[in-house]
């Protein structure tokens, strides 16, 4: 999960209809309160009753209330007394009697409002969590030895306990890339907790040192003629190193960039160059390869510059590109594993480094040991205990080429890929008979599946109506070896 991870993952999105045009704006703000008839303030009262919760802000949205809030989470859940932090989530609520979507990205949380596709799906509330240890939800000082997927997950045990009263009805957990990898993790440790759990793009990177999986993805992946298209902008890049790099220094100068975390600057370039491949199957789609030089040999340094920066970005491999970042990185080295992949079509004397391990890309002032077994526990459990767990991939994302697999012991549960889609597929995005279905198990798992979907999958559809702004579609830019 290396490269792409430096873009890193997230994604996911939401569909939902409901029976009536009226009712998808049915619950406006004076009419959401417990039972979604008494007072507006109700429910903010009630959050805010909640032992350690605090408001940061509440932001209006039509149809929903939205609140940003601190809740206050031990350092160490193994020894509560070893100190608090704060950390943010957001709820957007619609109504108790409605199911709830547990979020989370695997990183910062976003302060304005927004559903997830599977919250569309249900039409139903939204809590959203941030990550430990992206910022401002770090301890301080930060014991960075509470950074792992166990610590992450009790995060969520406990708010979800905390608010499990409030909203009663079914709870679906959900996140993209990361936050799909996070879902899983907290089903593992936690699995009692939610009733269904819908992950999107979750890399599953069992043996670290086994990336062979992304080899052939690359070799594959589209067609020859825009895998030659970018295998050749990659290679130039490298073959006009001197120049390129003398353009680099001058823009790391004028913004101020420095390099002491990577080692230098020539490092940051090269990862920045072998990221590029995988960036833009991450992120692009096979119509996009219009937009790549086609005679890269030909092409002005201009040129290779521009397509290099627009889907690599040269900015962040600097120190203030990875600051963000830090907490990724250092789990990447600690549990998640980093992908390594090979570049047949580039000569070994135009690479000097090659893919680069999380350690470069972590300050040496924290302290990093891999733990080769964490994977393998989530990936064993997830293939003999998987109950009502939805995988969603892309079939020309590279991130799914060491996807998370079903065994015997699974049970109503799903692994399904969206044809043509990149680290942004989601449900909408399957094959239609796939789609109709994925979407009446989610509706099930809510408890809000309708007796005719009951009957046949195949009518199933969202019930809450599209949304421009809160069901905005992008793709969340992320580290690119990085999900």
């Amino acid at each position: 999960m290396r490269k792409a991870l430096r873009w890193l993952l997230a994604l996911t999105v939401l569909i939902g209809t409901l029976s009536t045009a009226s009712a998808a704006t049915a619950a406006e703000p004076e009419a959401t309160g417990t039972t979604g008839t008494t007072a507006a303030a109700d429910i903010k009262e009630q959050l805010l009753s909640i032992p350690g919760m605090s408001l940061i802000e509440e932001k209006p949205y039509t149809g929903y209330r939205f609140f940003v809030l601190n809740y206050t989470q031990p350092v160490d859940h193994r020894n509560p007394s070893k100190g608090t932090f704060q950390q943010r989530i957001t709820v957007l609520h619609k109504d108790v009697s409605r199911p709830t979507v547990f979020y989370t990205g695997g990183y910062n949380v976003s302060t304005n409002p927004g559903r997830r596709e599977p919250t569309q799906i249900v039409d139903g509330n939204q809590v959203s969590m941030e990550y430990r240890f992206f910022t401002p939800s770090r301890p301080d000082p930060a014991d960075w030895t509470k950074l792992d997927i166990w610590q992450a997950a009790s995060d969520q045990h406990r708010i979800f306990k905390a608010l499990k009263p409030i909203y009663t009805e079914k709870w679906i957990s959900t996140g993209g890339s990361k936050g799909g990898m996070t879902a899983t993790y907290f089903e593992r440790f936690y699995p009692k907790d939610m009733d269904g759990v819908v992950a999107y793009v979750a890399p599953n990177d069992v043996v670290n040192k086994e990336d062979s999986a992304y080899d052939r993805f690359f070799a594959t992946v589209g067609t020859k003629e825009c895998r030659d298209r970018l295998n050749g902008v990659q290679r130039e890049a490298l073959v006009r190193r001197e120049p390129l790099e003398k353009r680099y220094a001058a823009y790391a100068a004028e913004n101020g960039f420095t390099f002491d975390t990577i080692g230098s600057l020539d490092k940051a370039y090269e990862a920045t160059v072998l990221d590029y491949v995988w960036g833009f199957w991450q992120y692009s789609l096979l119509s996009d390869c219009d937009s790549i030089p086609a005679d890269a040999k030909n092409a002005t340094d201009d040129d290779i510059w521009t397509s290099i920066d627009t889907i690599a970005g040269f900015s962040f491999y600097t120190d203030q590109g990875l600051e963000p970042y830090t907490p990724y990185f250092y789990q990447a080295g600690t549990q998640l594993g980093a992908p390594t992949i090979v570049f047949p079509h580039i000569e070994k004397k135009y690479i000097r480094y090659g893919y680069l391990p999380p350690r470069y890309f972590v300050p040496r002032d924290i302290s990093m040991k891999f733990q080769p077994y964490a994977m393998r526990d989530v990936d064993t459990w997830v293939k003999h205990n998987a109950r009502h767990m939805l995988y969603v991939y892309g079939e020309n994302d590279p991130w799914g080429a060491e996807p998370f697999r079903l065994g015997k012991g699974a049970k109503d549960s799903y692994v399904f890929t969206a044809p043509g889609l990149n680290h942004g597929a989601n449900v909408a995005g399957l094959v239609p008979d796939q789609k109709a279905f994925a979407t009446a198990r989610i509706l099930e798992w809510a408890g809000v599946a309708s007796a005719t979907v009951q009957a046949d999958p195949s009518t199933a559809k969202p019930l809450a109506k599209f949304d421009a702004k809160l069901d905005k579609r992008d793709v969340e830019r992320e580290p690119t070896l990085r999900p």
